[in-house]
């Protein structure tokens, strides 16, 4: 694999310069911004339980890493600079559906495991299918099944955890949107000849605010489960 081979799908770009999509690579700074906006709340948290919450943390750190791989991919538009930008984002997601299935489900560690390795397959195949139906999709069909499970952990949830559950679907409702820009955003569609600037950094202040609301939902979630009134 050339590691360096230049890589052009957004409408923003033009050429293989460096700052070819400004757009696109000064609002990844909604990930850093949302990342220190995420530190602060688990602070306040910290601050009233006295304890240290290790998986919202952990989470902060990814989101920061999310906004530097980004910004590094929308720059040099390379091979490696790809790998940098989906690396922390798969991360992101597998951690949180961890997170999600031991204390939103209740579930051991084993089974949470368990379904954070069976994702990875089943989202794949997911999305094959998705491209098979609907064609392509700019690549946003990878990223369809994490919405859906959002939705769906939201719905279940909903009925004896509602303050989460709402949590989880207002956070699908935010991903589908920014799914929807980010797909339009597509150099050999109509949306590049209308408005060549395009819409893809839409996605990336869509994503921050949502991948930051999402840990404010396990932060809160864990307060609410504190007290005994997580439903």
């Amino acid at each position: 694999m050339d590691w360096f081979q230049q890589i052009d799908i957004y409408c923003e770009r033009v050429g293989p310069a460096f700052w070819a999509e400004p757009l696109n690579a000064i609002s990844n700074a909604a990930f850093l911004i949302g990342a220190l906006v995420a530190f602060r709340l688990h602070a306040r948290e910290r601050a009233a339980t006295g304890r240290a919450d290790w998986g919202a943390l952990l989470l902060t750190l990814i989101l920061f890493a999310i906004g530097i791989g980004s910004f590094l991919f929308h720059t040099f538009a390379n091979a490696w600079s790809s790998a940098a930008d989906v690396i922390p984002i798969l991360l992101y997601i597998l951690v949180y559906l961890y997170l999600a299935n031991v204390r939103y489900l209740g579930l051991p560690w084993w089974a949470a495991a368990l379904i954070v390795l069976a994702f990875l397959p089943i989202s794949n195949v997911g999305g094959g299918l998705l491209t098979q139906i609907l064609g392509d999709l700019n690549g946003s069909e990878a990223y369809v099944p994490t919405f859906l499970a959002v939705l769906i952990y939201g719905l279940i949830l909903l009925p004896r955890q509602p303050v989460t559950g709402r949590g989880l679907i207002i956070g699908a409702a935010i991903l589908g949107v920014s799914i929807t820009a980010r797909t339009l955003d597509d150099q050999n569609g109509a949306l590049c000849a209308a408005f060549p600037l395009g819409i893809h950094y839409l996605w990336h202040i869509l994503n921050g605010v949502m991948l930051t609301w999402m840990i404010w939902v396990l932060l809160r979630h864990a307060r609410l489960a504190r007290a005994g009134a997580a439903g």
